[in-house]
């Protein structure tokens, strides 16, 4: 009774039976079976009708036009393959039945421009943050896609673009594999790859080819501990495909798979289907979704009251494409399976925009005999050691990295690898370098007897330090910027042009008609042309309209050098300078109004106070002077004129003593000032002025209304010390580091003015656009806030004197009444 009571619903399965195909069909099988045996009350039964493939795209849509045409489903479960799946969509939307697919990931499906395609597995795309998070955890910069030749492997490839783009980590070349490839031609590709520096790969294919590869990388010797292989969820899903040799081969790697949370039903169907199904069909998570997929229809038809209903004709075509109708319950069906929510075994069911919502990702690595997880992936919190929030709120000051379980790594090793190697065949990067003949501690070109270059100096110094810092390798070979005969080939823009040149040939002929002679000369055209720049080279605004520039990593500025003047003092009334005319007067008040007093105690019982007016006022002026040098000779008798007379004599004891170390100092010490302050000074008195030889300065001196007669070349500190002692020049002009070094060495008669002008140090000179200033930059920082950057400043540049202060080395300043304003 109850079997003629059900309606039969006919669903349409693509599936070759094969391995893959008989485990899939098992679980839909299982799944209907497993449902109906709880939901006995339903009316609606699905009917499962199979239609294999045969495994390529025609036959995929052969198999849909005959379910349509003539089984006329309701619904359709499957194709196998991403490729299989595009025109079956097709038909679908035209015959409105929904087409569910458990298996096709690729990205390039997409449920948004078809409404009746439904994902009820998970999209390649959704594992590509947790690739990028893995990739930033552990610090690799370059990372190397390993990939089929085909609609799966492709499809990921721009989402992955993007992630690993916004953790700054670039992609120097795409390794693409064919299905069909040889073993022959799969070692010629991993061969291709060893001879590149990059040594992180991600791998991004199906378990068959994965196979092949990882025992073939094994083989040759690219599994070492200098690399560090990612797998996607295309082999990680497929774990139980993979034999003892391939899990052999994959020791280290680290992969991605979505998380099938563990409960009694998942155990319960696992040892059902092992018991129940022949040896040799292994399940796997798309055996799950499969379970689920077929779960999902079955409560959506009961929800949609479907019918067993022929198909509505639209058309009198008779053709294959247009001769199917339309399932008049299609609208019904997807709007019932777009809100059917339930926990199935591999995890929660539901669809998001026809998107299955995708769970945690977890991290494995893989130890040689099987899989062990090391960590999770969620859309919120990234990379974390637990899937619960304590264990997010825990680990939320750490770094990524600790978030991590230990790892072993490529090699059997616990170290991290580098993820890059210096290669083997790989073009070293072009450095130019200024050739000069002085200030040779920043950067110093020497040529040996066998014609071969050295190049050393500060800059060099830091600039070995910073490409040692970066997260990968790169060669280099430094060519200095000279002509045959060893001399410098021009100034530094002519230098940092060569950047540009060497990138742009055509911008090589705009330049040499538009500005020949501006920045360079003609015999340009027999120098090389540069990747990099490493050097003395400071960061100004005309350069940087044809290269990228890395932060600086000196002080920046523009100063003024000076000589110091000796401010002689040669004046008849230099005794009186000590005191001011304030203090002068208030000592003179004192010891008159001290004798006053003393004349006032003293006048009615000492005779020496008495006599006449005219002796008594001569008593008080001598009295009170006369304690200046205690030269008075009157006996006191009054014990409140000795009183203040004790006190009055402390007084003069610290006047005197003061008075006399100022004088002392004033007769003594040099005072030297600089002998210009003021850059209009220079202007005004058409004083000449000096400039480093090729530096940006001598514009700077131009825009700043230097008459060009005025201004002197130089190229050594030498040169600039005769200069300036001979008073050929009345001020040099140079950048900060110069004039630092300039003054260990000359300290005792010049001094530094300024800064005059703003400029932002020396930088390392890319080509616009380089991916590496970002990296260069960062490890700049690195070297810069560390020791190191101290040692090679002592190394090259010395320690700067402690050159006298002008403004500490001028006579001591005058005493005044404040002075003294403690003894009142």
């Amino acid at each position: 009774m109850a079997d003629a009571q059900t309606i039969p619903i006919r669903v349409g399965v693509i599936l070759d039976m094969d391995g893959y195909g008989e485990m899939a069909f098992n679980c839909l099988s299982m799944a209907l079976s497993d449902f109906y045996s709880t939901h006995s009350h339903y009316k609606t039964r699905l009917l499962l009708t199979n239609r294999p493939p045969k495994g390529d795209v025609i036959g995929a849509a052969s198999a849909g036009l005959d379910l349509l045409k003539n089984v006329q489903v309701q619904a359709i479960l499957g194709p196998t393959f991403s490729s299989q799946a595009s025109f079956l969509i097709s038909l679908g939307e035209e015959a409105q039945v929904p087409i569910i697919s458990y298996s096709a990931t690729s990205p390039s499906l997409s449920s948004t421009g078809s409404p009746y395609f439904f994902r009820a597995t998970l999209s390649d795309a959704t594992q590509v943050d947790a690739i990028a998070d893995i990739v930033e955890a552990f610090g690799w910069r370059e990372v190397i896609p390993v990939y089929e030749e085909n609609n799966f492997g492709e499809g990921i490839m721009p989402y992955l673009s993007d992630a690993l783009g916004r953790v700054n980590a670039r992609i120097p070349y795409r390794s693409v594999i064919s299905t069909l490839a040889t073993d022959d031609q799969i070692e010629a590709e991993l061969y291709k790859l060893m001879t590149m520096q990059t040594r992180v790969f991600v791998v991004h294919m199906l378990s068959p080819l994965a196979s092949r590869l990882f025992i073939i990388a094994r083989k040759i010797g690219l599994m070492s501990r200098d690399c560090a292989w990612i797998v996607t969820n295309g082999i990680t899903n497929e774990l139980e495909l993979l034999d003892q040799s391939t899990l052999e081969s994959m020791l280290g790697v680290i992969g991605v798979r979505h998380h099938v949370p563990r409960s009694k039903e998942l155990e319960s169907f696992e040892t059902r289907f092992n018991k129940q199904v022949l040896v040799g069909s292994k399940l796997s998570i798309f055996g799950l979704w499969a379970y689920d997929a077929a779960t999902a229809l079955a409560i959506a038809a009961e929800k949609a009251n479907l019918r067993d209903v022929k198909y509505i004709q639209t058309s009198s075509n008779s053709t294959d494409l247009e001769g199917f109708g339309v399932s008049g319950d299609g609208p019904n069906l997807i709007k019932a399976l777009s809100n059917t929510t339930f926990t199935g075994l591999a995890g929660n069911f539901r669809l998001v925009d026809g998107e299955l919502e995708a769970p945690p990702l977890e991290i494995v690595n893989f130890v040689g005999h099987g899989v062990r997880g090391i960590g999770y992936w969620t859309k919120d919190s990234r990379i974390v050691n637990e899937l619960n929030s304590k264990s997010a709120n825990l680990y939320a000051d750490f770094t990524p990295k600790s978030k991590l379980g230990s790892v072993i790594w490529p090699g059997d090793t616990t170290s991290r690898p580098r993820g890059w190697v210096i290669p083997t065949n790989g073009r070293k990067l072009r450095v130019g370098v200024p050739v000069k003949a002085g200030f040779t501690e920043f950067v110093s070109v020497t040529w040996n007897a066998d014609n071969s270059v050295r190049v050393e100096g500060y800059c060099i110094d830091v600039f070995e330090a910073v490409m040692a810092a970066l997260p990968y390798g790169v060669s280099y070979e430094y060519i200095p910027f000279a002509y045959p005969n060893h001399t410098t080939a021009g100034d530094y823009n002519s230098l940092t042009y060569q950047v540009y040149l060497g990138v742009s040939i055509f911008a090589f002929f705009f330049f040499m008609i538009s500005r020949a002679g501006e920045m360079f000369d003609n015999n340009m055209m027999n120098v090389q042309n540069y990747d990099i720049v490493a050097g003395d080279v400071t960061i100004v605004a005309n350069r940087s309209q044809y290269v990228d520039f890395t932060l600086p990593y000196t002080e920046s500025g523009v100063a003024m050098i000076v000589p110091l003047k000796d401010v002689k003092r040669k004046n008849a009334w230099i005794f009186l300078k000590p005191l001011t005319w304030e203090l002068w007067l208030t000592s003179f008040c004192s010891f008159v109004f001290l004798g006053f007093l003393i004349w006032l105690l003293e006048h009615e019982r000492n005779d020496r106070f008495q006599g006449s007016f005219w002796y008594q006022v001569g008593t008080i002026f001598w009295f009170g002077f006369s304690t200046m040098v205690f030269a008075h000779k009157e006996k006191l008798r009054s014990n409140l004129s000795k009183i203040m007379l004790i006190i009055w004599f402390l007084v003069v004891l610290i006047l005197t003593q003061s008075y006399t170390a100022s004088l002392a100092s004033m007769l003594t010490v040099q005072k030297l000032q600089p002998a210009v302050t003021d850059v209009d000074f220079l202007i005004r008195n058409n004083k000449h002025v000096g400039y480093m030889q090729g530096s940006f300065v001598y514009g700077l001196l131009k825009k700043m209304n230097f008459p060009e007669s005025h201004l002197v070349e130089y190229n050594s500190p030498e040169k600039l010390n005769e200069l300036l002692s001979n008073g050929r020049i009345a001020a040099a002009f140079h950048e900060i580091p110069y004039i630092k070094l300039f003054l260990t060495k000359y300290c005792s008669g010049y001094t530094m003015i300024g800064p005059i002008n703003k400029a932002n140090g020396f930088g390392i000179v890319f080509p616009i656009g380089s991916p590496l200033v970002k990296d260069v930059s960062r490890a700049i920082l690195n070297v810069t806030e560390g020791q190191k950057i101290s040692e090679m400043e002592k190394k090259w540049l010395g320690v700067v004197n402690k050159c006298l202060d002008p403004d500490r080395l001028a006579t001591p300043h005058n005493l005044g009444l404040g002075s003294f304003w403690g003894l009142n």
